[in-house]
Formats: C-alpha cells, sequence, structure tokens
C-alpha cells in the first residue's frame, strides 16, 4: 500500500463530503436572511415562517458543516506535514483569518440570532443573521485564497526550501481567487435555489394530494384549508410554499447565469495559468479550436505518449477557442504539445531527494488522469444546466399557482435538489485533480513567481505509515457515515414535518402526520433556536 495515495484518498473523501454542506451553508444563509428582511419590512405572516422554517434547515446543515470541516485542519498536520512547511508561511494568514475574523463573526452573531428571538429588538435581530450571512461568505474568500494560491503561487519568495510571504496583497488579491470567489459563491446560490425549489415542490403536492389545493377549469389553483390541521395547512403555508418555490426557481436561474459567466472568465484564467488542465479537460492531444462533447479513447491511459489514441467523436468548431481567446480561430494547445514543455522546464524524473522516499527518481507524468478531468468537467457542466432548466420549467408551470398532482414528478422535483450538489462536487473534484502531479501549481506562462511549485509526491508525512492512514480513514469513513445518517434524518423529519417543525405553536396538541405532541416538542432538540 502507497502512503500517499491513501492520504489523497483520506483528504479527498472528507474534503469532497465536508463541501457538501458548504455551498448550501452560504447559500441558503444568504437566502434566509433576504427572508427575514422581507418580514420585517412587510410584516406578512408567510415570511416568518418561511424565515424559520428555511432557517432551521440551514442550522442543521451549518452545524453538520463545522463539525467535518474540522478535520481538515488536523489532516494537514498529521498526513501533510511536508505540504503545510512548504505553505505554512502563505497559508497561516488566509486561514487565520477565516477562523479569528469570519469564522468568530459567523458563529457569535449566528449565536445571537439562534436565541434572540423574541428577546431582540426587530432590527437588531435581523442585523445578526446578515452578519452571520456575510461572514460566511467572507469566510469562503479567505478560503478560496489559500486555495487559489496552489493554484497559481504569488507574492513569495523560497526561503531555506519554504514558500515565506513577502507581498500579502498579491496573495489576498491574487486574481485567481477575484476570478474563483463569485463562481463559487454563485455555485451556492444555485445549491439553495433547488433545495427550495425541490422541498416547495414537495409541499404543494402533498396540499394537492390532500385535496386541499385544487384547480379550475382554467387549471388555476383554488387555495384550500384543513382546518383540522390548523395553521398546518392553512392558507398562509400555502403562500410559504408557492412564494419559496418561485425565490428558489429565480435564485437558481440567476446562480446559473452567474456560473456560466464567472466560469468563462475562470476557464480563460485556468488556460492560462494551468493549460494542461484545461487540456486533459478535454482530452485534447493535440491543438485545436473545438470543445469537445464526446470523446472516444483510452481516458485511462498513464502513459504520457497515450493521449494520441483519443479521438473527439463530436466537438462544436471554435467553442475552446472562444472560451480561452473570447475568437473563434485561436488554437488551444494540446496534451502532446504541452509535455515537452513541462518536462524541459520542470524535469522528467522527482529528484533524488529523501523527502520523496521510495519514489526518488520516479518518471513524472504531467498529464492529470483525464477520466477524472474530462468527464469531471462535462459532470459539472451538465448537472448545473439541468438545475437551471428544471428552475425554468418550474417557473412555468407553477405560473398558475401550483405543482402537478403527479408523486412521479414530485419526486423527480426532490430528487432535483441534488444536481447543483453534484455540480458543485464535480467542478472541485476537476479544479484539484486537474492540477496534479502538482500540489502547488508553478507558474508557466503567467504573472507569478516562477519556480514555486511542490511536486504531491514531497508533500505527504515521510513518518506515517499506510497503515497508520488507512486506519484514520476507516475511522473517518465511520465517523462521517454516521454523521450523513443523523443530518439526512434530521433534515427528512423536518421536511416532512413542514412549517410547524421549525414552529411548533402552529402543532396541533393531539399531534398528525408531520407534527409532533407536546412532549415530543419539549424534546426538541432545536427548539431552543425559536
Amino acid at each position: 500500500m502507497d502512503p500517499l495515495e491513501i492520504a489523497r484518498w483520506q483528504f479527498g473523501i472528507t474534503t469532497v463530503y465536508h463541501f457538501l454542506m458548504v455551498p448550501l451553508t452560504i447559500g441558503l444563509g444568504f437566502v434566509v436572511a433576504c427572508l427575514q428582511t422581507a418580514w420585517v419590512v412587510k410584516k406578512k405572516p408567510e415570511y416568518l415562517r418561511m424565515t424559520k422554517f428555511w432557517g432551521k434547515l440551514f442550522l442543521i446543515n451549518f452545524i453538520m458543516g463545522v463539525a467535518t470541516g474540522i478535520v481538515q485542519e488536523f489532516q494537514f498536520g498529521m498526513a501533510w506535514s511536508e505540504y503545510s512547511r512548504f505553505v505554512g508561511d502563505v497559508f497561516g494568514a488566509p486561514l487565520a483569518m477565516e477562523a479569528l475574523l469570519a469564522f468568530f463573526v459567523e458563529s457569535t452573531f449566528l449565536g445571537l440570532w439562534i436565541f434572540g428571538w423574541n428577546r431582540l429588538p426587530k432590527l437588531v435581530h435581523l442585523a445578526c443573521i446578515w452578519a452571520a450571512s456575510l461572514a460566511t461568505i467572507l469566510s469562503a474568500y479567505f478560503i478560496l485564497v489559500a486555495n487559489s494560491w496552489m493554484q497559481h503561487p504569488v507574492g513569495v519568495e523560497i526561503q531555506d526550501g519554504r514558500a515565506v510571504m513577502t507581498d500579502a496583497w498579491a496573495v489576498f488579491t491574487n486574481n485567481t481567487a477575484l476570478v474563483t470567489f463569485p463562481h463559487t459563491i454563485f455555485g451556492a446560490f444555485a445549491v439553495a435555489g433547488g433545495f427550495l425549489l425541490g422541498i416547495s415542490w414537495y409541499h404543494l403536492y402533498r396540499r394537492r394530494a390532500e385535496g386541499i389545493d385544487t384547480v379550475d377549469a382554467e387549471g388555476r389553483v383554488v387555495v384550500g384549508e384543513a382546518p383540522k390541521l390548523g395553521a398546518a395547512r392553512d392558507k398562509t403555508d400555502y403562500k410559504v410554499w408557492i412564494k419559496s418555490l418561485r425565490i428558489g426557481a429565480v435564485v437558481a436561474m440567476v446562480a446559473f447565469t452567474g456560473v456560466a459567466f464567472s466560469g468563462h472568465a475562470q476557464a480563460q484564467l485556468m488556460i492560462q495559468q494551468q493549460p494542461m488542465k484545461m487540456a486533459a479537460a478535454e482530452a485534447a492531444c493535440h491543438d485545436g479550436t473545438g470543445f469537445s462533447v464526446l470523446a472516444v479513447g483510452d481516458l485511462s491511459a498513464k502513459g504520457q505518449t497515450d493521449c494520441s489514441n483519443i479521438v473527439a467523436v463530436f466537438e462544436l468548431p471554435g467553442l475552446l477557442s472562444f472560451l480561452a481567446h473570447e475568437d473563434f480561430t485561436t488554437p488551444v494547445r494540446g496534451v502532446n504539445s504541452l509535455l515537452p514543455e513541462y518536462q524541459e522546464k520542470y524535469g522528467t524524473h522527482l529528484p533524488n531527494d529523501p523527502i520523496y522516499g521510495e519514489r526518488a527518481g520516479e518518471e513524472i507524468n504531467y498529464l492529470p488522469v483525464m477520466e477524472v478531468t474530462y468527464w469531471g468537467f462535462r459532470l459539472m457542466i451538465t448537472f448545473g444546466g439541468m438545475a437551471a432548466v428544471a428552475a425554468a420549467i418550474a417557473l412555468w408551470t407553477t405560473r398558475k399557482g401550483t405543482v402537478y398532482n403527479n408523486k412521479w414528478i414530485s419526486r423527480l422535483a426532490v430528487f432535483g435538489i441534488l444536481a447543483p450538489f453534484a455540480a458543485n462536487s464535480a467542478g472541485w473534484v476537476f479544479t484539484e485533480m486537474g492540477r496534479q502531479p502538482f500540489v502547488v501549481a508553478p507558474n508557466p506562462s503567467m504573472s507569478g513567481v516562477d519556480q514555486v511549485f511542490m511536486y504531491t509526491a514531497a508533500a505527504v508525512s515521510p513518518g506515517v505509515t499506510a497503515g497508520e492512514l488507512l486506519f484514520s480513514l476507516i475511522g473517518l469513513g465511520l465517523i462521517y457515515l454516521v454523521l450523513l445518517v443523523v443530518e439526512v434524518k434530521l433534515l427528512f423529519r423536518y421536511v416532512r414535518g413542514g412549517i410547524p417543525s421549525a414552529m411548533p405553536e402552529l402543532a396541533q396538541k393531539s399531534g398528525s402526520e408531520g407534527t409532533k405532541n407536546n412532549d415530543e416538542q419539549d424534546n426538541d432538540v432545536l427548539a431552543f433556536a425559536y
């Protein structure tokens, strides 16, 4: 067993798992702040219910995000000590600001928001959720500054084998971070929009299936009530879900537009900073101008000369050139053109240095795993596009005030919540895997500090054995599995419960489907929030 491979699997699994919570926290927190603002301004009861319901789901996700994110810092020191030694002087600043400034503000004001209902003045209480939400976005920026330095190192010089920061402003205004940040935030809003849309569709369908809401001869909604269920199925309940659905659809569509434009800027920068990553994403063996929609061949080939057997079956002429250069004729370099440049500049074999252990002297493969980069890039675009199309369809189909009374469409809408999550995850896997074999990528043709890079093979802790890493991988995997079960169970419980799950005072004392009796309400671990 190779300790490096196990360490990479461990960090990859825990990071992707953690990142499932991050975009929902960022996007949903902002949406909740907007909903509470609408309640304070308009004083309509549906906005209060929306704030409390979506706020409770936001809290569940936030707590899980914190629990799973803590592991990342420990891995830096335990499994990636050489990496930490190399980048520590640079990473220290953004990570410290994320923890001491952004996360401190985020957690403090979120606590005030949780316990401040009916205790703080409305405007002060509203300011708390806005502070927490904006701090969450700021926290993301600091993390992206650190990650972007790995993609494009700037503002440093090498001293005693370490990257030492010499220009903090250059690090914090890294052009890679400036284009990655809006792309990531728009991706988070896409997740939040899909989340609102799917859950709201489910509740509107329940109202249709239970016969509460009907449609007239023209297909327009006739909103009803279920007196026996009280506020759980009154007309305000209907307003909560129809407004949430349409807000979610609009957020998702706007977010996809932002993702597309910011992704275009990111792709242009990527082609200049990490041309091999873009070539691998296109499975482009040769220089060309077309965007590959489908390629055939051995994408798993690890040999550096095997790329030539990959053929684009269907491509869009000129599109790749437009993405890179905003024209349709300038060719983008392929793998076979780039490999000699990388080999000439960075060598063909790992240095004979003790830091590489048994890997010292091995041949370097500068071509990332194209199976991951090629399909990851396309899955990111496909799932993101599917979510946007679904949002547009939802807006159109609900123009008369309700959803179809069809359980399969309802299930599809709920399942569609996963699409923007998948797009975000695929994008991050592509971003990180496409950088290989570097953990800190060099600057082959862009402004930056030349010869500042680090091979992934040199980053792993030399004193950690494969057995120790395997034990921690299995242990963390089991813990994360338990946390996944807990989060999914909590989300399902409160989603099915509807508004009364967030506002127990609206529930019937006798209890019913989706509600809880008084004893259960007293035992609700999140009841303190409201």
